[in-house]
């Protein structure tokens, strides 16, 4: 059995205001999820508000059925195989459906907007507990 030496490029812990930062730089996120008692993982487009990650879904999907009031953890990352660099950023909070109108209504300006995306979307937001990243150097 091999050893737990995972991090062969010797990855850097980025700070939190490291990982703040880059968390608005991407477009597509993955959220991770328990789904019939199991780990689920789903790419989604997201945008950040006030800190926190915001997600956009139909109602009655999977993911929103699942997450909400629950701990979920959210990663976005950047890797460039050419020169071996990049970086994680890994956020984990609870996730609440969002209902009040206000709220709503400012959320829905933010991305993502894109097919297929309606007023009746449900609203996710992730409010960040734990904020971890680190950048790897090829």
């Amino acid at each position: 059995m091999s050893d737990m030496s995972y991090d062969a490029a010797c990855p850097q812990s980025l700070t939190p205001e490291q990982c703040r930062s880059l968390l608005g730089s991407a477009l597509v996120g993955r959220i991770v999820f328990t789904e019939s008692a199991l780990p689920a993982i789903q790419p989604v487009a997201y945008a950040v508000a006030d800190g926190d990650v915001v997600i956009r879904t139909a109602p009655g999907s999977k993911l929103a059925a699942a997450v909400c009031g629950t701990i979920v953890a959210f990663e976005i990352d950047d890797f460039d195989g050419a020169t071996g660099t990049g970086w994680s950023v890994v956020v984990t909070g609870r996730a609440r459906l969002i209902s009040d109108r206000r709220e709503l209504a400012r959320l829905g300006r933010l991305p993502p907007h894109g097919p297929g995306r309606t007023e009746h979307d449900h609203v996710i937001r992730i409010r960040p507990a734990v904020v971890s990243g680190r950048r790897t150097a090829g």
